[in-house]
Order: structure tokens, then sequence, then C-alpha cells
């Protein structure tokens, strides 16, 4: 197995699920590094299944918030073949920056599928915006949850999202069984800028489970 999704409902209020017995004891990025489990997903299946959907056949796609990979696999799994994925995350929670196992896990997990480029960006989301000039087909934003960094990321990004792209917003609303909750930033920002209130030229195309997807009309 490469890779695991989380398993709903949760156990408990605190613990994710991955159907693994032996996940909670080897959370550690290391123990997928050396192989004695699979790269940990922070979705579902169903958010995996609709990553794919959404990247399928897409060009220039850009990831806020890499994680283990699992996600930037799903997206690379679907992009077009002459595609490019951005990953944009500075892997800057290690211990030990020069071992750093979770970049391990995800350029490892991301590379067991071939299909078009992967370019690895290892900065701030705000960083890589200040010299960004690209266009953007598909926009996943999954870095800082505090609410001013999801707003920050939305604002930096989002006016380089073409018509008919879209935008993807995980952790961002409540489902049942889930692990989200009102005070979560990605659930805050989404609900001001779609449901409360009026972004021109963005309409929700998807919602499931904690994904909300918005898309570029003009």
């Amino acid at each position: 197995m490469r890779y695991a999704v989380l398993k709903l409902p949760r156990e408990s209020d605190t613990a994710l699920n991955y159907g693994i017995r032996r996940v909670p004891l080897l959370r550690h990025p290391v123990y997928a590094w050396l192989g004695l489990r699979p790269a940990l997903a922070q979705h579902t299946a169903a958010e995996h299944a609709a990553f794919g959907r959404w990247a399928s056949g897409r060009r220039i796609l850009v990831e806020i918030g890499v994680a283990e990979g699992v996600s930037a696999l799903a997206l690379r799994e679907a992009m077009a073949e002459d595609g490019t994925l951005y990953l944009i995350d500075p892997f800057h929670l290690s211990r030990n920056p020069a071992l750093n196992f979770m970049k391990r896990v995800a350029r490892r997990a991301v590379g067991s599928h071939r299909r078009g480029k992967v370019v690895w960006i290892e900065k701030f989301s705000q960083d890589a915006a200040r010299t960004w000039n690209n266009s953007i087909d598909l926009l996943l934003i999954d870095g800082d949850h505090a609410e001013a960094a999801v707003e920050r990321d939305w604002n930096d990004w989002s006016h380089f999202v073409i018509p008919g792209g879209v935008a993807i917003f995980h952790d961002a609303r409540l489902f049942e069984g889930g692990w989200t909750s009102a005070e979560y930033g990605p659930v805050k920002v989404v609900n001001r800028l779609f449901r409360n209130g009026n972004t021109p030229g963005w309409t929700i195309a998807e919602e499931i489970h904690s994904l909300l997807v918005v898309e570029r009309s003009r």
C-alpha cells in the first residue's frame, strides 16, 4: 500500500482513523520512509477521488501545503500528460532539517507516478507568490490553517486562476463524522467569501467532506 486515506467516522473526538492499527504508534514520517507504514493522507477517499476529478486534464496546478504528498499524488495521477504540478511547502517543521523525513516521504510518494512534470518550491506560500507570474488551472489551498493565513493565500494566488479554473480549499467545511469545527480558519474564510458574502466571478462547484471547490467564471 503506497498511501492510506482517512476513514469515517472518527473513532473518537481526538483520533483520526486510517483503518490501520499500527498508525497511531507510527505517526512520525520516519516510519513511512522505512516502509513500516504507508504515506498518510490528511483527507478521505472521497476527497482523494475529487482531487483526481478536478485535476483531470489540467496543465498548470499549484498545491500549497504538501505534507506527505498524497494529495499531490492524486493530482499528478490525473493531470494532463504535458502538465506541471507546482508543490509549495517549506518543510520547516522537521526537528532535523538535514534528514527531514516528511520531505523525503512526500518526494517519494509524488515520484511514484511519472505523469507530467513536478516543480518543488521549498518556500512559504507568501514568499513564492512574490515572484509567481504564471496562470493556474487548479489551485489547492492546504497550507497554514490560521484564518489570516488562508485569506492571505487566497488573496495572493486566486487572481492567477484562469476562467474555468478552480480553487480547492481543504478542511473548509463541517461534515458528519468529520474533524473540522466552526473555528477552523479555512471554514471561516470560505463562509465569509462564498456563503455569507459574494466574491464576484467565483461560484461553489462542489462540496465533499471537508473540501470546498470554487470555480472561476470570469
